[in-house]
């Protein structure tokens, strides 16, 4: 019911409430859906974000500028573009420019951004520009490449969409909740969705399978591990999924006496002081046992580090089971991939995201291209004209001075050197400083680059397979300029229990479980445990797949602690119950992780073998410079880490096992020597020394390999030989298998014998290695590799290969 006064008098008009009501929610709900709170599937961006980057892009705001207040961006933003609270834009700027929320920021912001327990300062007492790639979102918006629409109150025009030179929707990730529907999307890694755009643009019919070998899953600002992959399957598939977060953990001793758990990320957008509450309220009720204390040192310098103090008697992973039962450390992120796709709402899988993206682009780079094609004809024709002009700049100027005024000027241009109107009208204006001799040259190279261009463009119109291309090669581009290595550690190990039925009970029995294991370290770095509960047995897999030539394996109980020898000559302890379990009956290294995951590495360091802790046998390793060294047993430091060899300057640790003095040590060199003597003949030592000479190398040459063969009857020399000069990657080589026994032996620091003979071109070895039969090859991407058949002699050339080798292992119990 409406009552209106008119002129001293009521007027009463009867409204169907139930209408009334009906209208203005719909009217509500279709603000709420399509301007404020679902991002647009081609940029990924909500309309306040968008207009926050426009406004400050338009206000040169740029990364190589200074920095300004928020305060003015947010002012610049609600007077022109954006007529809602200042605080919304406020929120929406800093959510852009917070590195823990976003994987890939778009604004540099100066001062107090808040962080993932406190928000942000006010606008007044923060600055900020736009980062570096936020400038691929907007680059090219003055070439027509996007439609403008005007703004609140039709004073302005704004980009209905951004350019979006990467997929920032999947980079990024995005949340709201509108009128009967909510989206939430996890961020992901630019390098990965780009090259998973790729191989759609150049497969349209790819799918799924093939777009999450390239895609495998979110990438989080935080890092942390993904346990478990069903649910992001069902998300790429559907639109909607589920998965786990948990936080990375290690187990490191705090003081001499006492144990931790020092977290290093935590679950995307977890903070740690909910998690001190959490677990202090967890203290309090009893339900958390066997924590001493919580201290958070994180800082700058070194990131978050939150350390969780142990009681003695109880063990570590059973408290870390419990917390990430019962604390924020674990995580469920829900994928509800809600968008605006043609200005209306929906639910979208991996592929269908890609395609809306790939389309915008195609669109974009047609448009621009269109533009360009215009521009480069207008000037063309401007610069044609001025070239007849020059040519005869005499009768011009005559006639230009003949003439009573401009127009006559112009008319008679046309008539006499046969030009057009927008010719003519260019050589009236031009500086008489121009028609010099050097102006013409200039003038001539111009028109000649001018038709080049047209041409290209001309044939890029012509073809959409060409743009698709030209849009390829433009995101490779970009993902080469911001693209950051994945921080998120990806397993299909199953998340822990919380949450079951069964929940106690299954706690009880896993802080009982120590099992025997193996630990096996592929070739290309990926780990995995064997677990051989109940007298079961290892057994190898019926066929090959990636990444199943082992370097080095290890036994061991899965709570117990083993070693990682890396080649900075330094033992990481750890334990294996942190590693992807794989079943006895089927073991597939590719199931695991890569070990760098799980241990702190130096840059270039990497793992070269997993030793035993409390075996009574020596460790050997040798050095690229020849040392050999055995490492007396038992006398390891109690701490994490610990230098085993002092190295030399510019030596590294090549490789290492683990055995008794009836093994033969094994070196062979670039050079194609080959020696080996009793283990015997070097004496163990402490930790703390440096070795003693092993191999006596040539000018130039390097240590390729060090081992031990237990059994010299069943052991293989493989080998690869090409040319020192030859581009990596290019070339595969020769290749040659031969018996072990026929190398005779020599003894320590001496020369060895020759191993692999060179043929004209060839100079040196690019892969050696020595060890049980058969030696498994794999290539750079962990895929088999065929290698020649044994029987080779000792010094044979090889066959050539028909693929590049990686490295070379053995199989699991080899």
């Amino acid at each position: 019911m409406t009552i209106e006064a008119t002129h001293g008098e009521e007027r009463i008009e009867d409204v169907d409430v139930s209408a009334e009501m009906q209208g203005s929610f719909l009217e509500y709900a279709y603000s709420v859906i399509y301007s404020r709170a679902l991002p647009d599937a081609r940029d990924g961006l909500k309309p306040v974000q968008r207009r926050i980057l426009y406004q400050m892009a338009d206000m040169g705001l740029w990364p190589d500028r200074g920095h300004v207040k928020s305060a003015r961006v947010v002012g610049e933003v609600m007077g022109k573009l954006h007529p809602h609270g200042d605080s919304a834009i406020y929120d929406a700027l800093v959510r852009l420019a917070q590195p823990f929320t976003m994987r890939l920021p778009l604004i540099d912001g100066h001062g107090n951004f808040g962080s993932l327990d406190d928000g942000p300062a006010a606008s007044r007492y923060t600055e900020a520009r736009l980062a570096p790639a936020a400038m691929a979102m907007v680059e090219d918006l003055d070439e027509d490449v996007v439609d403008f629409v005007p703004n609140y109150d039709n004073q302005l025009t704004q980009p209905e969409v951004l350019p979006a030179a990467f997929p920032n929707l999947l980079v990024n990730g995005a949340s709201g909740i509108a009128v009967g529907m909510a989206t939430n999307m996890a961020p992901h890694n630019l390098i990965e969705v780009v090259a998973g755009v790729r191989h759609l643009i150049e497969h349209p019919d790819a799918t799924l399978e093939e777009i999450m070998r390239f895609i495998p899953g979110p990438d989080l600002p935080a890092g942390g591990t993904i346990s478990g992959l069903e649910g992001i399957r069902d998300a790429y598939a559907t639109g909607r999924g589920s998965f786990k977060t948990r936080a990375r953990v290690a187990i490191e001793n705090i003081t001499p006496r006492k144990v931790g758990l020092v977290v290093t990320e935590l679950p995307y957008l977890v903070g740690p002081e909910r998690v001190i509450e959490k677990i202090k309220d967890g203290v309090n009720a009893k339900k958390i046992q066997g924590i001493s204390d919580v201290n958070d040192l994180t800082d700058r310098k070194n990131g978050l580090r939150l350390v969780i103090g142990i009681k003695t008697g109880f063990s570590p992973e059973a408290v870390l089971e419990q917390l990430y039962r019962l604390t924020p450390l674990e995580e469920s992120m829900g994928i509800n991939n809600v968008a605006l796709v043609d200005g209306g709402p929906r639910t979208l899988g991996l592929l269908e995201l890609l395609r809306v993206y790939i389309t915008h682009r195609v669109e974009v780079v047609t448009r621009r291209t269109r533009y360009r094609l215009d521009r480069r004809r207008e000037r063309l024709h401007l610069v044609e004209g001025l070239l007849i002009a020059i040519l005869d700049i005499d009768e011009v100027i005559q006639v230009i001075r003949g003439s009573d005024d401009s127009d006559q000027a112009r008319t008679r241009l046309i008539d006499v050197f046969d030009l057009d109107r927008i010719q003519a009208e260019y050589i009236l204006e031009l500086r008489l400083r121009r028609l010099t001799r050097f102006s013409r040259i200039e003038l001539e190279a111009e028109r000649d680059a001018l038709r080049e261009e047209i041409a290209f463009l001309e044939g890029l119109l012509s073809s959409e397979q060409r743009i698709r291309e030209l849009v390829a090669e433009e995101l490779d581009a970009t993902a080469e300029k911001y693209g950051t290595p994945r921080r998120t550690l990806l397993t299909e190990a199953a998340p822990s229990l919380a949450g079951s039925a069964r929940g106690k009970k299954a706690v009880a029995s896993l802080e009982l479980a120590d099992v025997p294991c193996v630990v096996a370290l592929s070739t290309t770095g990926r780990a995995v445990r064997i677990d051989l509960p109940d007298g079961a047995e290892l057994q190898r897999a019926t066929r090959r797949s990636k990444h199943d030539a082992i370097l080095s394996s290890v036994s061991g109980t899965s709570r117990g602690e083993l070693g990682a020898l890396t080649s900075a000559g330094r033992i990481l302890k750890f334990s294996p119950i942190d590693l992807p379990s794989v079943p006895a009956n089927s073991v597939q290294l590719g199931a695991g992780a890569r070990i760098g995951d799980y241990l702190t590495l130096g840059k270039k360091e990497r793992v070269v073998a997993l030793v035993s802790l409390t075996s009574d046998q020596p460790i050997g390793l040798g050095t690229k410079d020849g040392v050999v060294k055995r490492i007396a047993p038992g006398a390891y430091p109690a701490k994490p880490d610990f230098e085993v060899i002092a190295l030399k300057a510019g030596d590294e640790v090549v490789g290492a096992t683990q055995g008794g003095d009836d093994a033969e040590l094994v070196f062979v060199s670039s050079d194609a020597q080959l020696l080996h003597f009793p283990a015997s003949l070097v004496r163990p030592q402490g930790v703390g020394a440096g070795g003693m000479a092993g191999i006596n190398l040539g000018d130039g040459a390097r240590v390729l390999f060090f081992g031990a063969v237990a059994k010299p009857e069943h052991a293989v020399v493989a080998t690869i030989s090409t040319s020192s000069t030859a581009l990596p990657g290019t070339d595969p080589g020769r290749g040659k298998v031969s018996l072990f026994v026929d190398f005779p032996g020599k003894g320590r620091a001496t020369g060895g014998v020759r191993a692999h003979s060179f043929l004209k071109g060839e100079d040196e070895l690019t892969l050696a290695w020595v060890g049980t039969d058969p030696a498994l090859a794999v290539g750079p991407d962990g895929a088999v590799r065929a290698l020649p058949e044994l029987g080779a002699r000792r010094d044979a050339s090889g066959t050539p290969l028909d693929g590049l080798v990686g490295s070379i292992g053995t199989q699991l119990g080899g």
